[in-house]
């Protein structure tokens, strides 16, 4: 070995190596002098703070149950808030964001050394978590802790969720049971001072909503004031029968304000309330149908309005014949048939998710695929009111497309609406204002509809859901009837004088026969097609097959586009 001046002697090296042996052990074995001293200084690895997280994480991940609150969340029927966590997540995925939030009792101990000897989470779990191997965030109140009011930074996380929902472009899902973070009176002497009601968090909210960020949201309790607001807020809520309910005030505020006693949770806003309002879209027998109600409607969705809904499976064949469908409409016009009937056969095999099936019931709306794309359904609902579209009706056709609209999912509608609903009863709930309402929405939208004609088409409500795209696309079946008025109250206005006058000669039935068997015949669908008044009569069995063609040219050539014009800001859909 040489270092340029001649070679090292052995010592040399020996004494090298021996400096270095040194050097180790110095480290690995210090002095007696230098061990008492580390005995008064914190840890290199922080093992102290660690070790103080985890006593925190642990104590709130798990239940006191001797908690009365916690007894009487078992009491109702309810699961714990973890519980639900664990158990609409997909096993494995959940990771908390603010785990160790909350009220802390701290007790010093010697030097800067200190310790928790008491801790209260926050009563709201929030984080992150997979749905069917889509990653979502998620928000779920413990109703257990305070019925859910504000505590341990519950707003803040709150508020943060929304944040990241909106900046991650995730969908956020939303467990509700309590205020979510509303306050009481209590807080008032926690902060020595009344405040005026801040809403910090739904500006997130609504630009979540417009910009196709699903919102989905679940009443697992009562859900009072703020928590209500929440949930209701959502693209799509749904309300546990056995447990859910969901008010502005509870019943001893309520008793104070209205005078009205004795009100319990469902008496007050239970599932028979709101699911038959439209206030909350869907109901569910428990937390678990619930829980799989949210993923059910999250596969039909995109996580963000600039993007496009995953494919599902496309094992029911494009082209299956749907002869069914030939015999389904009565030849008898005054006969009604079963609509979802329609529905079910011409969409893929068990794919249909209905959408507020207690309320608006005049209307028919939904999801489905076809060949596995994400499809929106509307249909009328000749079972109900003879299918005339009443205010309610409307409102959930309106709310139906803004929703498609925001999630670029195209439309096909099946079509028979006699008109908007008449009488006293239509016009006191504003039928035609919801009606103008709802032809603004169709008109407003832009995403594409695919019309078939099932039956009758008329009036003011015919034309808007026909005419609403240029160009229009549509086909009509056979049974297919159409024109301003129906013929039942329409001859009698047309022809009234004429009527009239055949009546004092004893006749007016037999004209009134004559001049029903003149419009039925010059009503043949045919005669509409030879004019070119409707674009093609197909046969029912065929309307699986061209629907899935329509709709396989809108996911490949129309969307894209249409993804590209929302990211530049020509387009625009607006949800609330």
């Amino acid at each position: 070995m040489s270092d340029g001046n001649g070679p090292r002697s052995s010592s040399d090296a020996n004494q090298r190596l021996s400096q270095v042996a040194g050097h180790l052990r110095s480290k690995k074995q210090p002095s007696r002098l230098s061990k008492s001293k580390a005995k008064d200084e914190l840890p290199a690895d922080y093992s102290d703070v660690l070790s103080q997280l985890d006593m925190l994480r642990n104590i709130a991940s798990t239940p006191d149950l001797n908690s009365s609150g916690y007894v009487r969340q078992k009491q109702a029927g309810k699961l714990w808030v973890r519980e639900r966590v664990l158990s609409l997540l997909d096993e494995g995925s959940f990771r908390e964001v603010g785990s160790v939030s909350g009220t802390v009792e701290w007790r010093r101990l010697k030097g800067t050394k200190e310790e928790p000897i008491s801790f209260i989470p926050s009563n709201n779990v929030q984080g992150f978590g997979f749905l069917r191997g889509r990653k979502v965030v998620f928000t779920a109140d413990d109703f257990s802790l305070r019925a859910g009011h504000a505590d341990g930074a519950l707003m803040e996380k709150t508020i943060h969720m929304e944040k990241l929902a909106l900046s991650l472009k995730l969908p956020i899902l939303k467990l509700v049971d309590g205020s979510s973070g509303g306050g009481s009176v209590t807080t008032i002497t926690k902060n020595g001072f009344s405040y005026v009601p801040p809403l910090p968090s739904f500006d997130y909210v609504v630009r979540q909503l417009n910009m196709g960020i699903p919102n989905l949201g679940a009443v697992l309790g009562p859900a009072i004031g703020l928590g209500a607001a929440r949930v209701v807020s959502c693209h799509f809520s749904v309300m546990a029968q056995d447990v859910g309910a969901l008010f502005n005030a509870g019943p001893k505020v309520v008793a104070g304000a209205t005078f009205e006693e004795g009100l319990s949770f469902t008496d007050l806003g239970g599932p028979s309330m709101h699911c038959t309002n439209g206030t909350i879209d869907n109901l569910a027998a428990n937390e678990q149908e619930c829980f799989e109600q949210l993923r059910t409607i999250l596969s039909f969705l995109p996580n963000h309005g600039l993007s496009l809904p995953t494919r599902g499976p496309a094992a029911d064949p494009a082209d299956r014949v749907c002869e069914a469908l030939r015999t389904i409409i009565p030849r008898r016009k005054a006969r009604m048939y079963n609509p979802r009937t329609i529905i079910t056969t011409a969409v893929d095999e068990s794919s249909w998710f209905e959408i507020g099936r207690l309320w608006g019931t005049t209307a028919i709306v939904g999801l489905a695929r076809l060949a596995g794309f994400s499809i929106g359904i509307i249909s009328l609902n000749c079972e109900v009111n003879a299918g005339a579209l009443d205010a309610a009706g409307s409102q959930k056709i309106t709310r139906h497309l803004k929703f498609c609209d925001v999630f670029n999912i195209p439309i096909l509608q099946f079509v028979d609406i006699p008109g908007y609903a008449i009488g006293t009863v239509a016009e006191r709930t504003a039928t035609m204002r919801h009606g103008v309402q709802l032809a603004t929405t169709y008109y407003s939208t832009t995403i594409p509809i695919f019309s078939v004609i099932t039956r009758r088409v008329y009036g003011v409500a015919g034309g808007v859901m026909l005419d609403c795209r240029d160009p229009r696309m549509r086909v009509a079946w056979p049974s297919g009837e159409w024109g301003s008025l129906p013929l039942d109250g329409g001859i009698e206005v047309g022809h009234a004088a004429e009527l009239k006058a055949a009546e004092k000669q004893g006749k007016r039935e037999e004209r009134y026969k004559e001049l029903e068997e003149e419009y039925v015949r010059l009503m043949n669908p045919v005669r509409t097609a030879n004019a070119f008044g409707v674009e093609e009569i197909i046969d029912p069995a065929d309307t699986r097959a061209i629907a899935v063609e329509w709709c396989k040219h809108i996911y490949e050539e129309l969307l894209p586009l249409r993804i590209l014009d929302r990211a530049n800001g020509k387009t625009n859909p607006i949800f609330y």
